[in-house]
């Protein structure tokens, strides 16, 4: 760059013009011909043009003085502008004396603004120039405070994090179906993301740099080139924040993309997001925010003003996401993703009302609000969609084997986590439609007994048993088989029972439900047993004394109606191991004492010749029923 152009040229111009002039006017009053007047109008003309001149001798020092300072700190910049290292890494001496040649361009100009004036532009040349080597030291400080960010920025690994992947996540949901054969009985489980450790605010960058940073955003706001260090910052963090989406594994979809995404895959992304939103504000964002303050804090609403701009995108990113989830269609696998997307904005509520506190990020907590109570409303009625689509389930064929249907399964599986969420839910079941979200609430007090039958959550889940119930005894209407639709129905309040009994459930259910439903199932076992069996003992009946005719018709009658039993309902199914048992003892201890009663009293009058089974086969027969497979009959009575 060249030397600063000399105003001594102008300055001595200036001086001959006024000596001229002065020696003029001392020639004009030395004339002896002039009147008062014209003596007092060239008195006043010589004190004017030597009260001129020593205001120019005193601006020419100025000038000089000035013109030396800005050559000297000019030097300073223009000696590390050809040397292409950072002046941070030449030591801090270096960066010292260049920050302190900056102020000294920036003062230099503001005495050269003030000394100008429009009779004259001698300091213009000057001020021009400082503004030009002031310009090149703003842009060589931005390309430092870039450097450094980038240099001593901290990095972290998803191993280094308590947040696991959950690329390898298997989830097995299905939606409730008008075919059963489509409902499993695996259903979606809390995300275990909720137990995880939290995180805490980190350095973003080496803390020896804060101070160099610092300075650079100093010298550059002092020189009125503030938003030029703020864009830089501000670009630098946004890009950051990118990378920790990338790190994350967190694709930056539409909600147009995430409305048309398959389950499986969405629920994957659910994980992610929970996982995200818990460390990019916990960690990335408060780490920011802390950083923002050290080094713009002084900058007063400058401050906020950067950090809202440089982590709006990726609030919003994530924003978008759970607003696809708050408006997409009503699906019941979807209700505990949902509890855990309402779950976790509750609890970053706070984090989030303090990170944008100030009136330049209310937008970002108003958009935070408003999804937390259209999460809690899309849940909510999710959960009451469910109920009534368990409601108004329908089958056309019935289940083979009068077994635990899919829908029973799916409804007491999908069901049994919910205790977890017994806070959140009670929440939302109790806010009523057109009412105002009130703020979630803490953990539920289940030592409380009045909450185990009156809260929202009890008085729900009851409701959605009764539609189970309900939908059940619709199912088993299809049997033509009268024993078999109480063996069914049976069968699955038996499941329901054992599901709530002893679990946590068991706490919304009450003791009067288990009851209630226990003697259901047991009138259902009396019920099978009598409409079973009571036909076929009524041919053992004693109607006292019997001719020998009569006896072998009876025999014959009652081993055909026992084989046809046999036959029918060897292959009826009842899962569990003790309600199999204690209704084969129950219905033995019903046939076996009348056959071998009967078989005391008609013995001596026919022999053997006409008894095929002895008690101990029939015995054997009846504790073989519920296996789901049939059986041959066979008798161990010799010929």
């Amino acid at each position: 760059m060249a030397d600063f152009a000399s105003p001594i040229a102008t300055y001595d111009c200036e001086q001959h013009v006024f000596a001229a002039a002065q020696h003029i006017v001392k020639a004009l009053g030395a004339s002896k011909n002039l009147n008062d007047d014209v003596r007092r109008l060239l008195a006043d003309l010589d004190t004017h043009l030597s009260t001129m001149t020593i205001i120019t001798e005193t601006e020419s020092r100025g000038t000089r003085e000035l013109e030396e300072q800005l050559k000297f700190a000019q030097q300073k910049i223009m000696s590390l502008e050809s040397n292409r290292a950072m002046i941070w890494a030449s030591g801090h001496e270096v960066a010292s004396e260049y920050l302190q040649a900056v102020y000294e361009i920036h003062r230099l100009s503001e005495s050269l603004r003030s000394l100008l004036s429009n009779r004259s532009g001698k300091q213009k040349e000057l001020l021009e120039q400082a503004h030009i080597v002031l310009q090149i030291a703003m842009e060589r400080l931005e390309e430092e405070l870039i450097l450094i960010l980038a240099r001593n920025k901290q990095s972290f690994e998803p191993e280094n994090m308590s947040f696991r992947s959950c690329e390898d996540d298997v989830v097995y949901e299905e939606s409730i179906a008008s075919n059963e054969d489509d409902l499993i009985e695996d259903t979606p489980q809390r995300d275990s993301s909720s137990t995880e450790p939290e995180e805490r605010i980190i350095d973003l960058v080496h803390p020896e740099v804060i101070s160099y940073i610092k300075s650079i955003a100093d010298v550059m706001f002092a020189s009125r080139y503030d938003q030029e260090f703020c864009h830089a910052f501000i670009n630098f963090w946004k890009d950051e924040l990118d990378e920790y989406f990338a790190v994350l594994r967190c694709d930056k979809l539409s909600i147009e993309d995430l409305l048309k995404m398959e389950w499986r895959c969405l629920n994957r992304k659910i994980k992610k997001w929970i996982r995200a939103m818990k460390f990019i504000i916990r960690v990335c964002l408060a780490s920011e925010k802390r950083l923002f303050g050290q080094v713009l804090g002084e900058f007063g609403s400058v401050c906020s003003t950067c950090f809202v701009e440089a982590t709006k995108g990726a609030m919003l990113c994530l924003l978008n996401f759970g607003e696809a989830m708050a408006i997409s269609p009503l699906r019941p696998e979807k209700l505990l993703s949902l509890l855990d997307m309402y779950e976790v904005l509750a609890d970053l509520l706070p984090d989030i009302d303090s990170l944008f506190s100030e009136d330049v990020g209310s937008f970002v907590r108003t958009e935070f609000h408003e999804l937390l109570m259209r999460l809690g409303g899309t849940a909510r009625a999710t959960f009451m969609e469910f109920g009534n689509a368990v409601a108004s389930n329908t089958s056309t064929n019935p289940f083979p084997g009068g077994g635990i249907h899919h829908l029973t399964k799916y409804v007491m599986n999908y069901i049994h986590p919910i205790f977890e969420y017994a806070s959140t839910l009670n929440l939302l079941l109790g806010v009523q439609v057109g009412e105002e979200m009130v703020e979630p609430i803490g953990t539920v007090d289940w030592q409380n007994i009045s909450l185990k039958s009156s809260c929202p959550v009890a008085r729900h889940l009851r409701w959605l048993t009764s539609n189970l119930e309900s939908s059940l005894d619709n199912k088993s209407r299809l049997y033509k088989d009268g024993s078999l639709k109480h063996i069914f129905m049976m069968n699955n309040i038996h499941y329901m029972v054992r599901k709530v009994q002893g679990s946590e459930l068991a706490i919304f259910f009450g003791d009067e439900w288990i009851r209630d439903y226990t003697g259901k199932f047991q009138q259902h076992a009396t019920s099978y047993e009598r409409v079973t069996w009571n036909p076929v003992l009524c041919l053992l009946r004693d109607d006292g004394n019997l001719g020998k005719s009569i006896l072998r018709e009876r025999y014959r009658g009652f081993q055909a109606a026992f084989e046809e039993v046999y036959r029918n309902q060897a292959g009826w199914f009842i899962p569990d191991l003790e309600l199999r048992k204690d209704l084969r003892i129950s219905t033995s201890q019903k046939v076996i004492p009348a056959y071998r009663a009967f078989s005391a009293k008609s013995f001596p009058v026919i022999g053997d010749k006409y008894i095929k089974y002895s008690a101990d086969d029939l015995e054997d027969h009846i504790l073989n029923l519920f296996e789901g497979s049939s059986m041959s009959l066979h008798s161990t009575r010799k010929r």
